[in-house]
């Protein structure tokens, strides 16, 4: 080439650096948490605020107390000859014993009572206050995550978590499903009894090392607890926080459409493990088709997974196994605990702390590295307990601005008198959105359901279909719901959201499907 061609080539092509795709990079869970409380503080402006009266128990002077919606408060005795007297209250087909003997704790709405109210709007300044009265509201469970991470730093501390995986790894080889399995079967059962869920954060931090070392990735603990977990209460057969309460508040017996809830149950648990043994599979078989491959190395790191032929890793010598049994056994006391003693996250905590006490004597270690170990892990889980009260703090927003009775009242307008088959796959639709505004299966229960519940009435089926499609519906918003348990979970994995939908967005598709097909079986059959 002559110099002249050389000269004439423009100098561009030559010395200019190639340019950088900008990579898009997905929002951290505050930052959605932020930009959605600013979104409801808009919406108060813009959807007309309005509220039905409100009716709830209060056992210290045995009184039904009515709140209307105009904020005047009454009283009558609480007995069923008043309850039916009373000309708001006497068209309810709510069982007054169900406040009595303690069913129905929270205020239900009253049907037919809406009044819209002069608009509520809310300000910036209420974003931070929203958040700062959502954390203080959800101080219970934040308690309970701030002393799970310090039980688990005393016992990351002691070695026993690196020592028994190690031993672990070894037994399960060549059978590292079954542990997925065994324990998605579990969580299944536990939310379909007693909605293990905000409960089941408790597992995570003990589980995912667990399932990294057999060869997985985090997103099969999320699987195998939190989905599984939510598929079980999906289905609840038994669940008081959810099924039940809904029930009653519809007021029919929780009995009524067990048969098809226990259908239900037993399809999801058949797809969710066969769902989990797909994905477990295909990363086995290649790891790069891991949905969290691209974090794979900050994963291990985050949970401390080692080498198991490392030379540091402790001897898993009697005191190690004996801090491992206690830290298992503090899991076996709470879900106890929940079930039969109606705890609730005070007492969850406390028996927390107790376990956390008797394994800082025994590892053995000097006063001063054994409470920094507590110190550090309750630290390590503060973003976790941030975003649950970030979380609460938008529905706040919502009902100090009136708005969440009016989206009801719409939703109730817009279904009442349709076909019977179309209504209830509508009514499905309707407590899907609602599972964004109220994600609270007992809060949405006891809102919706005395509002929503005697519309069936009007297209001649049964109410206890619609505490189905209550159950159906919700959840599958809570499995995608940035207002729910999700981001906590996303958090505490430090998982981006994006994996998680790629994962999740089959079994929502799944649920609006065969729950569809049962509701329209409910229907047809005149269950």
């Amino acid at each position: 080439m002559s110099a002249e061609a050389t000269a004439a080539k423009p100098a561009a092509t030559v010395d200019a650096p190639p340019k950088k795709k900008k990579k898009f990079s997905v929002p951290t869970a505050f930052t959605i948490l932020f930009v959605i409380t600013i979104l409801a503080v808009i919406a108060t402006w813009f959807i007309p605020a309005g509220a039905y009266s409100k009716l709830a128990y209060l056992p210290d002077s045995s009184e039904f107390q009515i709140t209307e919606p105009s904020g005047e408060v009454r009283t009558i005795p609480a007995t069923e000859e008043a309850f039916r007297a009373d000309p708001e209250l006497q068209d309810m087909k709510v069982d007054v014993e169900k406040f009595l003997d303690g069913s129905i704790t929270k205020p239900i709405s009253v049907p037919g009572t809406y009044e819209e109210l002069p608009q509520q709007p809310k300000g910036l300044f209420d974003v931070t206050a929203a958040m700062v009265n959502g954390t203080i509201n959800g101080v219970d469970i934040m308690v309970f995550i701030l002393v799970l991470g310090g039980l688990i730093g005393v016992v990351n501390a002691s070695g026993a978590f690196e020592s028994g995986l190690v031993a672990l790894t070894k037994k399960t080889k060549g059978r590292e499903f079954l542990l997925v399995f065994l324990v998605s079967v579990l969580m299944v059962l536990g939310g379909t009894t007693c909605g293990l869920e905000e409960e089941a954060v408790a597992f995570y931090p003990i589980l995912v090392p667990i399932f990294l070392a057999l060869g997985y990735d985090s997103i099969v603990c999320v699987g195998a607890i939190f989905l599984a977990g939510s598929m079980g209460t999906t289905f609840s057969t038994i669940n008081p926080f959810s099924v039940v309460i809904a029930s009653n508040a519809a007021g029919v017996a929780w009995t009524e459409g067990i048969e098809w809830r226990v259908i239900g149950c037993v399809v999801g648990a058949i797809v969710v493990v066969s769902y989990l043994y797909w994905y477990c599979k295909k990363i086995k078989k290649n790891p790069e088709a891991s949905y969290t491959y691209e974090d794979r190395e900050h994963f291990a790191k985050l949970f401390s997974v080692h080498d198991s032929n490392s030379s540091t890793i402790p001897a898993f010598d009697w005191r190690r196994k004996l801090i491992l049994v206690l830290f298992v056994a503090a899991f076996v006391i709470m879900i106890y605990g929940v079930v039969n003693l109606h705890w609730w996250f005070p007492q969850m905590a406390a028996s927390f702390l107790f376990i956390a006490i008797i394994c800082i004597f025994l590892t053995g270690l000097d006063e001063k590295t054994v409470v920094d170990a507590f110190i550090n892990g309750a630290s390590s889980l503060v973003g976790v307990s941030l975003i649950i009260g970030l979380a609460r703090g938008v529905n706040l927003i919502m009902e100090e601005g009136f708005i969440s009775d009016t989206l009801l009242y719409w939703a109730s307008n817009a279904v009442a008198g349709m076909e019977g088959a179309v209504f209830i796959i509508m009514m499905m639709v309707i407590f899907f959105l609602l599972g964004f505004i109220v994600p609270s299966s007992s809060g949405l229960a006891v809102l919706a359901m005395p509002i929503l519940a005697p519309l069936a009435d009007t297209v001649g089926i049964d109410r206890s279909i619609i505490v189905s499609a209550y159950n159906w519906g919700q959840y599958a918003m809570l499995y995608l719901a940035p207002t729910g348990l999700v981001m906590a979970t996303l958090t505490m994995l430090d998982m981006k959201y994006t994996h998680w939908l790629k994962f999740v967005l089959p079994m929502v598709g799944f649920l609006f499907v065969f729950g569809g097909a049962l509701l329209v079986a409910q229907v047809m059959v005149g269950a």
